[in-house]
Order: structure tokens, then C-alpha cells, then sequence
């Protein structure tokens, strides 16, 4: 039995689970009688680089046949939420802006990018989500916004 579509099938599935993530919930958005329903899935994000800062990110996720092998394409739709979920501390200097996560959504082409930038001047951590892609990106984007106690600066690298 040649198990290479099995091992292949596998990297696929593992690649399609966002790394890091914790999944808060879902709701169902259309029945498929075949495969797992079409949803909208919502996965807490802890910022590595900042103790006590917690994104959410909202995004539809395909079903059917498609989505329950992991070869579906999902949507470049997504929404984010972030909030102070503890004492602010920082691991290290930040950089000015840096992408925090990275999620496939397609098996190959497409991912899920949230990126951090820091407004220094208003002393705020701002967390962007979008979509982008080999060839074209998606420009749907979503915007979100902690501010830091203006007693704790955000160190700067």
C-alpha cells in the first residue's frame, strides 16, 4: 500500500491548523449534507511579543467535502478584536510593525496575516488582519486597537 497520498493528505490538514491559536467558538452558517457545515469560526491569538494583550480573529471557514479534506478555499473575510486580557508587559523591544501570525486558508495560495504596529506617539499597540495571496491579495481588512497605560512606554527597537 503506498502511503505517500495518506502522508501528503496529512501535511495538508496540519498546515490548515492555525498555529497558536485557541478556538473560541463557531456557528454554523450553511448545512452541507456532505462534510462539515460552512462556518464562522472565532480563534483567540495571545500576542507573543506583548504578556496581556489577546486577539480575537472571526472568519468564515468552508465545509462540505472540500473544506473536511482541507483543500477548500476559505473566504478573505475576517475580523479582529484585541484586548488588554491582563497586566501589559513586553517580552522585548517591539518593532515598529511586524506580522504576529500567519494562517493558511487555502492549501496552497492563500493566508491569513495579522500584523501589529505600534503608534508610538499615542502610545498604542494597532493589530490589522488581512488576507493576501500569490498572485492578488484581498483588500478587506479589519482594524483593532489597544491602548498602553501611558506609565508603561512601548519599548521600540
Amino acid at each position: 500500500m503506498n502511503t505517500l497520498p495518506l502522508a501528503l493528505l496529512a501535511a495538508a490538514l496540519a498546515a490548515a491548523a492555525p498555529a497558536g491559536a485557541e478556538s473560541v467558538g463557531e456557528v454554523d452558517t450553511v448545512f452541507k449534507l456532505i462534510g462539515p457545515d460552512h462556518k464562522i469560526v472565532v480563534d483567540a491569538y495571545d500576542d507573543p511579543g506583548v504578556q496581556g494583550v489577546t486577539c480575537y480573529v472571526s472568519r468564515a471557514k468552508t465545509g462540505g467535502i472540500k473544506g473536511g479534506l482541507g483543500l477548500a478555499e476559505d473566504k478573505a473575510e475576517a475580523s479582529i478584536a484585541c484586548r488588554q486580557t491582563g497586566p501589559i508587559a513586553f517580552v522585548k523591544p517591539l518593532r515598529k510593525q511586524e506580522e504576529m501570525f500567519s494562517e493558511r486558508i487555502s492549501l496552497v495560495f492563500k493566508r491569513l496575516r495579522v500584523v501589529r504596529m505600534v503608534d508610538a506617539g499615542r502610545n498604542t499597540l494597532v493589530y490589522l488582519t488581512y488576507s493576501d495571496r500569490v498572485i492578488e491579495g484581498s483588500p478587506q481588512n479589519s482594524v483593532t486597537a489597544v491602548p498602553v497605560d501611558r506609565g508603561t512606554p512601548i519599548p521600540l527597537r
